[in-house]
Protein backbone atom coordinates (compact mmCIF):
# COMPACT_ATOMS: atom_id res chain seq x y z
CA UNK A 1 0.00 0.00 0.00
CA UNK A 2 1.63 3.07 -1.42
CA UNK A 3 1.03 6.47 0.56
CA UNK A 4 -0.97 7.27 -2.87
CA UNK A 5 -3.33 3.86 -2.16
CA UNK A 6 -4.29 4.86 1.72
CA UNK A 7 -7.86 4.02 2.17
CA UNK A 8 -10.01 6.87 2.97
CA UNK A 9 -11.19 7.87 5.87
CA UNK A 10 -7.93 6.55 7.51
CA UNK A 11 -5.58 9.72 8.13
CA UNK A 12 -6.68 12.17 10.94
CA UNK A 13 -8.20 15.44 9.46
CA UNK A 14 -6.59 17.50 12.03
CA UNK A 15 -2.77 18.24 12.01
CA UNK A 16 -3.08 20.10 14.97
CA UNK A 17 -2.43 19.90 19.26
CA UNK A 18 -5.49 18.95 21.08
CA UNK A 19 -6.19 20.49 24.26
CA UNK A 20 -8.71 22.41 26.29
CA UNK A 21 -10.89 21.12 23.59
CA UNK A 22 -9.98 22.16 20.80
CA UNK A 23 -7.62 21.92 18.16
CA UNK A 24 -4.17 24.51 18.28
CA UNK A 25 -1.43 24.88 15.63
CA UNK A 26 1.86 23.93 17.52
CA UNK A 27 3.03 27.58 18.73
CA UNK A 28 6.10 27.60 16.40
CA UNK A 29 4.36 26.47 13.23
CA UNK A 30 6.52 23.45 12.93
CA UNK A 31 5.65 20.24 11.09
CA UNK A 32 7.58 17.15 10.87
CA UNK A 33 7.68 14.08 7.92
CA UNK A 34 6.03 11.00 9.56
CA UNK A 35 6.79 7.72 7.18
CA UNK A 36 5.47 4.68 6.28
CA UNK A 37 8.56 2.23 7.18
CA UNK A 38 7.21 0.05 4.59
CA UNK A 39 8.54 1.89 1.77
CA UNK A 40 10.65 4.36 3.40
CA UNK A 41 8.50 7.09 2.15
CA UNK A 42 6.42 9.74 3.83
CA UNK A 43 2.75 9.58 4.41
CA UNK A 44 2.28 13.52 5.67
CA UNK A 45 2.92 15.45 8.34
CA UNK A 46 2.55 15.48 12.20
CA UNK A 47 2.48 18.69 14.41
CA UNK A 48 5.58 19.18 16.55
CA UNK A 49 4.92 20.64 20.36
CA UNK A 50 7.57 23.05 21.81
CA UNK A 51 7.60 23.73 25.37
CA UNK A 52 5.24 26.74 24.64
CA UNK A 53 2.98 24.39 23.52
CA UNK A 54 2.96 22.01 26.48
CA UNK A 55 2.52 25.00 28.70
CA UNK A 56 -0.65 25.44 27.27
CA UNK A 57 -2.01 21.99 27.07
CA UNK A 58 -0.72 21.60 30.93
CA UNK A 59 -2.33 24.99 31.87
CA UNK A 60 -5.57 23.87 29.99
CA UNK A 61 -5.75 20.75 31.92
CA UNK A 62 -4.47 22.22 35.28
CA UNK A 63 -7.54 24.38 35.20
CA UNK A 64 -10.17 21.29 34.06
CA UNK A 65 -8.59 19.56 37.03
CA UNK A 66 -11.28 21.02 39.98
CA UNK A 67 -14.08 20.14 38.05
CA UNK A 68 -13.02 16.58 36.92
CA UNK A 69 -12.39 15.87 40.23
CA UNK A 70 -15.21 16.75 41.68
CA UNK A 71 -17.12 14.95 39.40
CA UNK A 72 -18.50 11.65 41.12
CA UNK A 73 -16.34 8.45 40.20
CA UNK A 74 -19.63 6.87 38.93
CA UNK A 75 -20.17 9.61 36.26
CA UNK A 76 -15.97 9.52 35.68
CA UNK A 77 -16.71 5.98 34.85
CA UNK A 78 -19.36 6.97 32.37
CA UNK A 79 -17.11 8.55 30.25
CA UNK A 80 -14.07 6.30 30.08
CA UNK A 81 -17.07 3.68 28.92
CA UNK A 82 -18.67 5.98 26.26
CA UNK A 83 -14.49 6.45 24.91
CA UNK A 84 -14.05 2.32 24.69
CA UNK A 85 -17.05 2.00 23.08
CA UNK A 86 -16.10 4.38 19.77
CA UNK A 87 -12.43 2.62 20.22
CA UNK A 88 -14.18 -1.00 19.34
CA UNK A 89 -16.11 0.87 16.70
CA UNK A 90 -13.10 1.62 14.73
CA UNK A 91 -10.91 -0.76 16.16
CA UNK A 92 -10.21 -1.82 12.32
CA UNK A 93 -9.05 1.38 10.61
CA UNK A 94 -7.41 2.51 13.88
CA UNK A 95 -4.93 -0.52 13.53
CA UNK A 96 -4.79 -0.15 9.87
CA UNK A 97 -3.58 3.42 10.68
CA UNK A 98 -0.83 2.47 13.37
CA UNK A 99 0.03 -0.48 10.94
CA UNK A 100 0.79 2.14 8.13
CA UNK A 101 2.78 4.52 10.74
CA UNK A 102 4.82 1.89 12.74
CA UNK A 103 5.14 -1.13 10.45
CA UNK A 104 3.37 -3.64 12.75
CA UNK A 105 0.87 -6.38 11.20
CA UNK A 106 -2.37 -4.98 11.16
CA UNK A 107 -3.96 -8.71 11.98
CA UNK A 108 -1.67 -8.20 14.85
CA UNK A 109 -2.79 -4.46 15.83
CA UNK A 110 -6.36 -5.48 15.53
CA UNK A 111 -7.17 -6.30 18.89
CA UNK A 112 -4.76 -3.07 20.21
CA UNK A 113 -7.73 -1.31 19.96
CA UNK A 114 -10.30 -3.71 22.43
CA UNK A 115 -6.94 -4.04 24.95
CA UNK A 116 -7.43 -0.55 25.38
CA UNK A 117 -11.37 -0.48 25.54
CA UNK A 118 -10.92 -3.47 28.03
CA UNK A 119 -8.51 -1.49 30.00
CA UNK A 120 -11.03 1.82 30.27
CA UNK A 121 -13.68 -0.43 31.13
CA UNK A 122 -11.58 -1.97 34.23
CA UNK A 123 -10.50 1.16 35.39
CA UNK A 124 -14.22 2.63 35.15
CA UNK A 125 -15.62 -0.09 36.97
CA UNK A 126 -12.81 0.66 39.74
CA UNK A 127 -13.49 4.13 39.68
CA UNK A 128 -15.75 3.84 43.19
CA UNK A 129 -12.95 1.22 44.81
CA UNK A 130 -10.49 4.09 45.41
CA UNK A 131 -11.12 3.79 49.07
CA UNK A 132 -9.38 4.87 52.34
CA UNK A 133 -9.38 3.12 55.93
CA UNK A 134 -10.49 4.45 59.18
CA UNK A 135 -7.76 4.10 62.28
CA UNK A 136 -8.73 3.13 65.94
CA UNK A 137 -7.13 6.17 68.07
CA UNK A 138 -9.28 5.50 71.42
CA UNK A 139 -12.34 7.56 72.63
CA UNK A 140 -12.24 11.43 71.45
CA UNK A 141 -10.52 10.85 67.87
CA UNK A 142 -11.80 10.29 64.42
CA UNK A 143 -8.95 9.29 62.19
CA UNK A 144 -9.48 8.15 58.67
CA UNK A 145 -7.38 8.54 54.93
CA UNK A 146 -8.58 9.51 51.77
CA UNK A 147 -6.86 8.97 48.02
CA UNK A 148 -6.88 12.07 46.81
CA UNK A 149 -5.97 12.66 43.14
CA UNK A 150 -2.76 14.22 42.31
CA UNK A 151 -3.61 16.83 39.68
CA UNK A 152 -2.20 17.20 36.15
CA UNK A 153 -0.49 13.84 34.98
CA UNK A 154 1.91 13.71 31.66
CA UNK A 155 2.17 10.51 29.92
CA UNK A 156 4.38 9.81 27.08
CA UNK A 157 4.22 6.39 25.64
CA UNK A 158 5.87 4.14 22.85
CA UNK A 159 5.81 3.53 19.22
CA UNK A 160 5.28 -0.09 19.26
CA UNK A 161 1.61 0.21 20.06
CA UNK A 162 0.73 4.20 20.02
CA UNK A 163 -2.96 3.55 20.02
CA UNK A 164 -3.37 0.90 22.18
CA UNK A 165 -0.71 2.51 24.79
CA UNK A 166 -2.68 6.59 24.55
CA UNK A 167 -5.97 5.02 25.13
CA UNK A 168 -5.15 2.04 27.71
CA UNK A 169 -2.87 4.67 29.61
CA UNK A 170 -5.63 7.25 29.96
CA UNK A 171 -7.87 5.25 31.93
CA UNK A 172 -6.13 4.87 35.19
CA UNK A 173 -5.46 8.48 35.89
CA UNK A 174 -8.74 9.77 34.65
CA UNK A 175 -10.80 7.36 36.63
CA UNK A 176 -8.65 8.52 39.44
CA UNK A 177 -9.85 12.31 38.95
CA UNK A 178 -6.93 13.41 37.35
CA UNK A 179 -6.66 15.14 33.98
CA UNK A 180 -4.09 14.17 31.58
CA UNK A 181 -1.63 14.95 28.98
CA UNK A 182 -0.44 12.62 26.56
CA UNK A 183 2.29 12.97 24.32
CA UNK A 184 2.68 11.13 21.27
CA UNK A 185 5.71 8.62 20.07
CA UNK A 186 8.10 10.66 17.28
CA UNK A 187 8.03 7.76 14.90
CA UNK A 188 4.24 7.08 14.71
CA UNK A 189 2.16 10.15 16.16
CA UNK A 190 -0.78 9.51 13.68
CA UNK A 191 -3.08 7.01 15.51
CA UNK A 192 -2.52 9.94 18.50
CA UNK A 193 -3.85 12.34 16.00
CA UNK A 194 -6.94 9.96 15.51
CA UNK A 195 -7.12 8.74 19.02
CA UNK A 196 -7.44 12.82 19.59
CA UNK A 197 -10.39 12.85 17.21
CA UNK A 198 -12.26 10.32 18.21
CA UNK A 199 -12.50 10.49 22.06
CA UNK A 200 -11.31 14.09 22.53
CA UNK A 201 -14.57 15.65 23.01
CA UNK A 202 -16.53 12.88 24.70
CA UNK A 203 -14.42 14.28 27.80
CA UNK A 204 -15.09 18.02 29.31
CA UNK A 205 -12.14 20.65 27.41
CA UNK A 206 -9.14 20.10 29.35
CA UNK A 207 -9.46 16.48 30.96
CA UNK A 208 -8.10 14.65 28.04
CA UNK A 209 -5.22 16.06 25.91
CA UNK A 210 -2.91 14.70 23.18
CA UNK A 211 0.24 15.96 22.14
CA UNK A 212 3.10 15.09 19.57
CA UNK A 213 6.56 15.91 19.43
CA UNK A 214 10.19 14.82 20.46
CA UNK A 215 12.53 15.49 22.88
CA UNK A 216 11.70 19.05 23.73
CA UNK A 217 8.15 17.91 24.30
CA UNK A 218 9.10 15.12 26.56
CA UNK A 219 11.67 17.16 28.77
CA UNK A 220 9.26 20.00 29.36
CA UNK A 221 6.54 17.69 30.59
CA UNK A 222 9.10 16.73 33.07
CA UNK A 223 9.92 20.39 33.71
CA UNK A 224 6.54 21.87 33.61
CA UNK A 225 5.88 23.07 37.52
CA UNK A 226 2.12 22.47 37.17
CA UNK A 227 2.72 18.56 35.80
CA UNK A 228 2.21 16.25 39.16
CA UNK A 229 3.43 12.99 37.60
CA UNK A 230 5.19 12.26 34.20
CA UNK A 231 5.03 8.38 33.07
CA UNK A 232 6.58 6.65 30.16
CA UNK A 233 6.56 3.51 27.90
CA UNK A 234 10.23 3.87 26.43
CA UNK A 235 13.70 2.72 26.64
CA UNK A 236 15.96 3.09 29.57
CA UNK A 237 18.07 5.94 28.19
CA UNK A 238 14.73 7.91 27.98
CA UNK A 239 13.66 7.12 31.08
CA UNK A 240 16.38 8.41 32.94
CA UNK A 241 16.54 11.49 31.53
CA UNK A 242 12.68 11.75 32.49
CA UNK A 243 13.76 10.75 35.87
CA UNK A 244 16.48 12.69 35.73
CA UNK A 245 14.55 16.13 35.03
CA UNK A 246 11.54 15.17 37.12
CA UNK A 247 13.82 15.26 40.07
CA UNK A 248 14.30 18.90 39.84
CA UNK A 249 10.66 19.60 41.01
CA UNK A 250 10.67 16.16 42.98
CA UNK A 251 7.85 14.98 40.80
CA UNK A 252 7.19 11.02 41.02
CA UNK A 253 7.69 9.33 37.77
CA UNK A 254 6.21 6.07 36.46
CA UNK A 255 8.08 3.69 34.36
CA UNK A 256 7.59 1.15 31.93
CA UNK A 257 11.16 0.27 30.38
CA UNK A 258 13.19 -2.08 28.59
CA UNK A 259 13.99 -5.85 28.68
CA UNK A 260 16.45 -8.59 28.69
CA UNK A 261 14.01 -11.23 28.93
CA UNK A 262 14.75 -14.81 29.76
CA UNK A 263 12.89 -18.03 28.77
CA UNK A 264 14.46 -21.02 30.59
CA UNK A 265 13.41 -24.62 29.47
CA UNK A 266 14.04 -27.69 32.01
CA UNK A 267 14.02 -30.95 30.76
CA UNK A 268 10.90 -32.29 31.32
CA UNK A 269 9.32 -29.36 29.52
CA UNK A 270 6.25 -30.32 27.07
CA UNK A 271 8.60 -29.81 24.25
CA UNK A 272 5.98 -29.26 21.34
CA UNK A 273 4.63 -26.57 23.74
CA UNK A 274 7.98 -24.98 24.37
CA UNK A 275 8.65 -24.31 20.79
CA UNK A 276 5.65 -22.66 19.78
CA UNK A 277 6.15 -20.48 23.63
CA UNK A 278 10.26 -19.00 21.82
CA UNK A 279 8.94 -18.71 19.03
CA UNK A 280 6.05 -16.79 20.35
CA UNK A 281 7.99 -15.03 23.16
CA UNK A 282 10.24 -13.10 21.02
CA UNK A 283 7.92 -11.31 19.35
CA UNK A 284 8.86 -11.82 15.88
CA UNK A 285 5.50 -10.45 14.53
CA UNK A 286 6.49 -6.84 15.88
CA UNK A 287 10.03 -7.64 14.43
CA UNK A 288 10.96 -7.92 18.15
CA UNK A 289 10.01 -4.46 19.11
CA UNK A 290 8.48 -5.46 22.57
CA UNK A 291 9.46 -4.71 25.61
CA UNK A 292 8.25 -8.58 27.27
CA UNK A 293 10.15 -10.15 24.30
CA UNK A 294 12.02 -13.35 25.84
CA UNK A 295 15.06 -12.49 23.78
CA UNK A 296 17.39 -15.11 25.58
CA UNK A 297 16.37 -18.25 25.71
CA UNK A 298 18.01 -20.75 28.22
CA UNK A 299 17.95 -24.52 26.98
CA UNK A 300 19.32 -27.41 29.25
CA UNK A 301 21.69 -29.20 27.44
CA UNK A 302 19.40 -32.85 27.14
CA UNK A 303 16.90 -30.80 24.75
CA UNK A 304 18.91 -27.96 23.60
CA UNK A 305 19.96 -29.77 20.49
CA UNK A 306 16.47 -30.63 19.01
CA UNK A 307 14.69 -27.53 20.14
CA UNK A 308 17.21 -25.40 18.81
CA UNK A 309 16.69 -27.75 15.77
CA UNK A 310 12.98 -27.10 16.01
CA UNK A 311 12.96 -23.78 16.26
CA UNK A 312 15.07 -23.02 13.37
CA UNK A 313 12.83 -24.84 11.27
CA UNK A 314 9.64 -23.12 12.37
CA UNK A 315 10.87 -19.73 12.18
CA UNK A 316 10.09 -19.52 8.64
CA UNK A 317 7.30 -21.01 8.49
CA UNK A 318 5.18 -19.00 11.35
CA UNK A 319 7.14 -15.74 10.70
CA UNK A 320 7.81 -14.32 6.87
CA UNK A 321 8.94 -10.23 6.80
CA UNK A 322 5.71 -9.02 4.30
CA UNK A 323 3.96 -5.46 3.52
CA UNK A 324 2.51 -4.88 7.02
CA UNK A 325 -1.11 -3.62 5.90
CA UNK A 326 -1.65 -7.00 4.19
CA UNK A 327 -3.63 -9.20 6.64
CA UNK A 328 -1.97 -12.15 6.27
CA UNK A 329 1.09 -10.85 7.06
CA UNK A 330 2.97 -12.32 10.24
CA UNK A 331 6.06 -10.13 10.02
CA UNK A 332 6.01 -6.50 9.84
CA UNK A 333 9.31 -4.22 9.82
CA UNK A 334 10.98 -2.11 11.77
CA UNK A 335 9.76 1.37 12.63
CA UNK A 336 12.65 3.04 11.26
CA UNK A 337 15.76 3.59 9.82
CA UNK A 338 17.69 4.23 12.78
CA UNK A 339 15.84 0.84 14.43
CA UNK A 340 17.07 -0.98 11.07
CA UNK A 341 21.01 0.32 11.76
CA UNK A 342 20.61 -0.76 15.37
CA UNK A 343 19.74 -4.22 14.34
CA UNK A 344 22.25 -4.95 12.01
CA UNK A 345 24.68 -3.24 14.53
CA UNK A 346 23.86 -5.80 16.95
CA UNK A 347 23.86 -8.75 14.50
CA UNK A 348 27.75 -7.51 13.51
CA UNK A 349 28.48 -7.61 17.60
CA UNK A 350 26.88 -11.08 18.25
CA UNK A 351 29.40 -12.66 15.37
CA UNK A 352 32.26 -10.83 16.37
CA UNK A 353 31.84 -11.81 19.87
CA UNK A 354 31.38 -15.60 18.52
CA UNK A 355 28.14 -15.93 18.97
CA UNK A 356 26.84 -18.62 16.15
CA UNK A 357 24.26 -17.50 13.67
CA UNK A 358 22.16 -20.00 12.89
CA UNK A 359 19.14 -17.91 11.27
CA UNK A 360 18.22 -14.85 9.31
CA UNK A 361 20.45 -12.01 10.08
CA UNK A 362 20.04 -9.91 7.40
CA UNK A 363 17.37 -8.01 5.29
CA UNK A 364 14.83 -10.14 3.06
CA UNK A 365 15.85 -10.67 -0.61
CA UNK A 366 11.90 -9.97 -1.79
CA UNK A 367 11.94 -6.88 -4.19
CA UNK A 368 8.80 -6.04 -2.57
CA UNK A 369 10.44 -5.02 0.75
CA UNK A 370 13.29 -3.55 -0.93
CA UNK A 371 12.80 0.41 0.35
CA UNK A 372 11.30 -0.91 4.08
CA UNK A 373 12.88 -1.36 7.23
CA UNK A 374 12.51 -5.28 7.25
CA UNK A 375 14.94 -7.58 9.09
CA UNK A 376 14.75 -11.40 8.96
CA UNK A 377 13.92 -13.60 12.17
CA UNK A 378 17.61 -14.17 13.85
CA UNK A 379 18.71 -16.78 15.96
CA UNK A 380 22.55 -16.91 17.98
CA UNK A 381 23.24 -20.22 19.42
CA UNK A 382 26.29 -20.66 21.64
CA UNK A 383 25.68 -17.69 23.40
CA UNK A 384 27.85 -16.55 26.79
CA UNK A 385 26.16 -14.85 29.23
CA UNK A 386 28.98 -12.35 29.18
CA UNK A 387 28.82 -11.56 25.58
CA UNK A 388 27.07 -7.72 24.59
CA UNK A 389 24.50 -9.57 22.56
CA UNK A 390 23.40 -11.46 25.53
CA UNK A 391 23.46 -8.35 27.88
CA UNK A 392 21.59 -5.20 25.76
CA UNK A 393 18.72 -4.92 24.59
CA UNK A 394 18.01 -4.73 20.85
CA UNK A 395 14.59 -4.28 20.49
CA UNK A 396 14.47 -6.18 17.15
CA UNK A 397 14.26 -9.69 16.27
CA UNK A 398 17.25 -11.13 17.43
CA UNK A 399 16.78 -14.09 20.30
CA UNK A 400 20.26 -15.44 21.96
CA UNK A 401 20.06 -19.19 22.96
CA UNK A 402 22.17 -20.55 25.70
CA UNK A 403 23.20 -24.72 26.57
CA UNK A 404 22.72 -24.90 30.94
CA UNK A 405 23.49 -27.90 33.06
CA UNK A 406 23.82 -26.61 36.68
CA UNK A 407 20.86 -24.57 38.12
CA UNK A 408 22.97 -21.80 40.35
CA UNK A 409 25.05 -20.87 37.10
CA UNK A 410 21.56 -20.68 35.24
CA UNK A 411 20.29 -18.73 37.64
CA UNK A 412 23.43 -16.09 37.69
CA UNK A 413 23.41 -15.93 33.87
CA UNK A 414 19.25 -15.87 33.81
CA UNK A 415 19.61 -12.65 36.41
CA UNK A 416 23.27 -11.39 35.53
CA UNK A 417 21.20 -8.30 33.08
CA UNK A 418 20.52 -4.74 33.82
CA UNK A 419 16.89 -5.58 33.24
CA UNK A 420 14.23 -7.37 35.24
CA UNK A 421 10.59 -6.91 33.49
CA UNK A 422 9.58 -10.40 32.56
CA UNK A 423 10.19 -14.14 32.07
CA UNK A 424 8.91 -17.72 31.09
CA UNK A 425 9.59 -20.75 32.46
CA UNK A 426 9.04 -24.45 31.37
CA UNK A 427 8.11 -27.25 32.95
CA UNK A 428 5.51 -29.80 33.88
CA UNK A 429 6.44 -30.11 37.45
CA UNK A 430 4.92 -28.12 40.24
CA UNK A 431 7.85 -27.75 42.36
CA UNK A 432 10.28 -27.07 39.93
CA UNK A 433 7.80 -24.08 38.49
CA UNK A 434 7.39 -22.69 41.67
CA UNK A 435 11.06 -22.49 42.62
CA UNK A 436 12.02 -20.96 39.82
CA UNK A 437 9.51 -18.52 39.64
CA UNK A 438 11.00 -17.89 43.27
CA UNK A 439 14.40 -17.60 41.36
CA UNK A 440 14.15 -15.39 39.14
CA UNK A 441 14.26 -11.22 38.92
CA UNK A 442 11.51 -10.06 37.42
CA UNK A 443 8.12 -7.98 38.04
CA UNK A 444 6.40 -10.38 35.33
CA UNK A 445 6.92 -14.73 35.07
CA UNK A 446 4.66 -16.84 32.78
CA UNK A 447 5.18 -20.69 33.45
CA UNK A 448 4.16 -22.94 30.35
CA UNK A 449 3.36 -19.37 28.32
CA UNK A 450 4.85 -16.30 26.86
CA UNK A 451 3.96 -13.04 25.88
CA UNK A 452 0.27 -12.32 27.29
CA UNK A 453 -1.32 -10.03 29.36
CA UNK A 454 -4.04 -10.47 31.74
CA UNK A 455 -5.93 -7.13 32.29
CA UNK A 456 -5.82 -6.93 36.03
CA UNK A 457 -2.05 -8.71 36.60
CA UNK A 458 0.21 -5.97 37.53
CA UNK A 459 2.51 -5.75 34.91
CA UNK A 460 6.26 -3.92 35.35
CA UNK A 461 9.49 -4.57 36.36
CA UNK A 462 12.34 -4.38 38.48
CA UNK A 463 16.17 -3.14 38.24
CA UNK A 464 16.17 -0.84 34.74
CA UNK A 465 13.08 -2.16 33.78
CA UNK A 466 11.35 0.55 35.87
CA UNK A 467 9.58 1.53 38.30
CA UNK A 468 5.84 1.19 39.48
CA UNK A 469 3.11 -1.35 37.79
CA UNK A 470 -0.09 -0.93 35.15
CA UNK A 471 -2.61 -2.74 33.87
CA UNK A 472 -4.10 -3.33 37.52
CA UNK A 473 -5.42 -2.02 40.55
CA UNK A 474 -2.33 -0.46 41.77
CA UNK A 475 -2.30 1.32 38.71
CA UNK A 476 -5.38 3.26 39.87
CA UNK A 477 -3.80 4.23 43.20
CA UNK A 478 -0.18 5.66 41.41
CA UNK A 479 -2.51 8.31 40.07
CA UNK A 480 -3.64 9.35 43.80
CA UNK A 481 -1.94 10.51 47.47
CA UNK A 482 -3.13 9.27 50.74
CA UNK A 483 -4.41 12.17 52.94
CA UNK A 484 -4.96 11.53 56.72
CA UNK A 485 -7.78 13.18 58.58
CA UNK A 486 -7.92 13.26 62.30
CA UNK A 487 -10.92 14.61 63.76
CA UNK A 488 -11.11 15.21 67.37
CA UNK A 489 -14.45 15.05 69.23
Amino acid sequence: MHAHEIPAGILPAQSGLYYGGAWHAPKAGVFAETINPTYNEVITTAPVADASDVDAAVRAAHEAFPAWAATPPVERGRYLRKAAAVLREHALPLAQLDSLNNGNPVSALAMDADFAADCLEYFAGLATEIKGETIPMGDGNFNYTVQEPLGVVARVVAYNHPLMFAAARLAAPLAAGNTVVIKAPDQSPLSILRLAELVGHIFPPGVANFLCGSRECGDAMARHPLVQKITLVGGVPTGKAVMKTAADSLKPVLLELGGKNALVAYPDADLDKLVNGIVGGMNFTWSGQSCGSTSRVFLHESIHDQILEKVIKLLPERHKPGIPTDPKTTMGSLVSAAQLEKVKRYVAIGIEDGGRLVAGGKQPADPALKDGFFFEPTVFADMKPSMRLAQEEVFGPVMSVFKWSNEDELWSAVNGVDFGLTGSIWTQNLNTAHRAAKRIHTGYVWINNSSQHFIGAPFGGVKQSGIGREECFAELLEFTYTKNVNLKF
